[in-house]
């Protein structure tokens, strides 16, 4: 039986993949792209921190139950690049 806890949790990491995506996208636009590299820097700190900071503070909040939140992580960043794949291979087409 799925719990709220584990609604929650899904939640929190899907919220989380997504912005862990949107971070990983400026990270990589900044590094191929010659910009400024105490922002490329930054965007990769924050992008490596993120989902461990959210797992931390989550297995104490959760009561040490932070699978429903990896799952979410792994499932927003899969989807968000599918998307993006998709996106690109019809725009590119044009």
């Amino acid at each position: 039986m799925i719990g709220t806890n584990e609604v929650i949790g899904f939640g929190i990491g899907a919220v989380t993949g997504v912005v862990q995506f949107i971070l990983l996208s400026k990270f990589t636009t900044n590094a191929t792209g010659g910009k400024s590299p105490s922002k490329t820097v930054m965007f990769a700190l924050t992008q490596f921190l993120l989902p461990f900071s959210v797992l931390l503070i989550s297995a104490f909040l959760l009561d040490g139950n932070i699978l429903p939140i990896g799952i979410g992580i792994a499932a927003a960043l899969i989807v968000c690049a599918v998307v993006k794949f998709l996106i690109y291979a019809r725009t590119s087409k044009k």
